[in-house]
């Protein structure tokens, strides 16, 4: 036994003046396992979040086959056990296949590990079947996650509404696409009172609409990514596909909305969106190129560029990165206290480095960020008390 207390085999670590913090825990990741392993594999993903220091996150269930029975939800806890680093967690349909038409049996994914329900990136678009839904989670006190976007609206749009898609030739989803979907379920909501969350919100209107129906007492949450609050619809240019994300990129005037939602906190988490795509997806004409990011390993600098502009404080930051969504999927993740799992993030809120995609773990290399130059390098990354990650000594 050493002076400490601690027994002779204890490793300690200096973290030399750094920041450490919980582990990140990323609501929305697609890992394509299985289905689309050419794209992403949990082991590559997970590579990638511990790289980013996501030591928890939350699968989409559009993989192949569906997440919308037991066997699936099983395999996925299997996979994640056999892998060892970052944590993962998965989402249930919420239709069968995604259809948007029958129900999944939510009670038996739940008792087998799905820690909500989503049909990904469609959203639910007959409103019977949104009510069902709601009233079916209610009775397990379930959460529904909902994607943000009325598909009639949004059909054959490739980017946002306005004077650049008309300059480009491209046809626009409108910002009315999203806010109209959440104020319809907001009507739902009120004859269920359920557990009700919006997925990746992106405009100024969205923001300002899930403000007041908190201010009522309404229970909404919502979350966005790094690339609403970060960039905006010029980033297309002349028809770049890797800034093509759905929603998609809106104007200056809602990129900095997300950023004042986030601040005070109508957003409640920050999550990486993370959707790999082969070059095959993205180098094609911007309106047929898969939509969508890669996120794992730029979520927290780029997130860490609301604090170094001074619009949020670092730990009010991490609570929209770990312990809100951490509280939401109602996980002990996401906080450093005792009894906790030893999740653990060791950055350096001020080493600067390039975005370089071709560094990166994921299989694919699709970021919308790619040569930016950011703040925040995460040095450690720690599950359960184990190193996943370590960077190099530079």
């Amino acid at each position: 036994i050493r002076a400490d207390g601690l027994a002779a085999d204890f490793e300690t670590i200096d973290c030399a003046g750094n920041c450490l913090a919980p582990g990140i825990v990323d609501l929305r990741v697609q890992l394509r396992e299985p289905g689309e392993e050419h794209k992403e594999t949990i082991s590559s993903g997970t590579a990638a979040a511990a790289a980013g220091g996501v030591t928890s996150m939350v699968c989409l269930p559009n993989t192949d086959p569906v997440i919308d029975d037991v066997a699936a939800v099983e395999f996925i806890a299997r996979r994640a056990r056999e892998n060892r680093r970052s944590k993962v967690y998965c989402y249930g349909a919420i239709t069968r296949r995604l259809e948007g038409q029958d129900l999944v049996e939510f009670g038996m994914l739940a008792e087998s590990g799905a820690l909500a329900f989503t049909d990904g990136l469609s959203a639910v678009a007959d409103a019977r079947v949104m009510l069902r839904a709601m009233k079916y989670a209610t009775a397990f006190d379930l959460l529904i996650v909902q994607h943000p976007e009325e598909p009639a609206l949004a059909r054959n749009g490739a980017m946002n509404a306005g004077e650049l898609a008309t300059r480009l030739g491209l046809g626009g989803i409108p910002p009315a696409a999203e806010v109209m979907m959440i104020e319809r379920d907001l009507h739902l909501l009120a004859m269920v009172r359920g557990r009700y969350h919006v997925g990746h919100v992106s405009t100024a209107s969205a923001v300002e609409t899930i403000r007041r129906a908190k201010a009522t007492g309404v229970p909404i949450t919502c979350d966005t990514a790094p690339h609403y609050f970060a960039l905006d619809e010029n980033e297309v240019g002349e028809y770049r596909t890797f800034a093509k994300v759905s929603p998609p990129l809106r104007r200056d005037s809602d990129r900095a909305a997300i950023a004042e939602g986030v601040a005070d906190g109508t957003i409640d988490c920050i999550a990486s969106d993370h959707a790999p795509h082969d070059q095959d997806s993205k180098r094609v004409p911007f309106a047929h190129a898969a939509a969508g990011v890669i996120g794992l390993e730029t979520l927290l600098p780029v997130s860490l560029e609301l604090m170094h502009r001074g619009r949020i404080d670092l730990v009010t930051l991490f609570r929209r990165l770990a312990l809100a969504p951490a509280e939401l999927m109602r996980l002990p993740q996401g906080r450093l206290c005792n009894g906790t799992p030893a999740d653990l993030v060791l950055f350096d809120p001020h080493a600067a480095w390039q975005v370089d995609p071709a560094k990166m773990h994921s299989k694919s290399k699709n970021s919308a960020f790619d040569g930016r130059p950011v703040e925040g390098r995460v040095l450690r990354t720690v599950v359960d008390g184990r190193i996943v990650f370590e960077a190099a000594a530079r």
